[in-house]
């Protein structure tokens, strides 16, 4: 599950936009929206991608935003 919360405040501290990072993933707009909204999961691949683009380095970071236990 991911911590859309934590994703998109450090997606607008890098100063993107959810278009532009949807089209570095090689998503549409409304693709995007539904990983970060937690409705499909991003694969490996787009966790990479998006670490790389936000310069996430840490695990634990990576942890925070992307790796997320679902509450219940």
């Amino acid at each position: 599950m991911t911590n859309t919360v934590l994703l998109k405040d450090l997606i607008a501290k890098k100063g993107l936009k959810m278009k532009f990072v949807a089209n570095h993933l090689g998503l549409s707009a409304y693709g995007f929206q539904l990983k970060i909204s937690n409705k499909q999961e991003f694969k490996t691949s787009e966790v990479s991608a998006l670490c790389d683009l936000l310069g996430i380095r840490s695990l634990r970071e990576k942890e925070e935003i992307f790796f997320v236990k679902q509450m219940i």
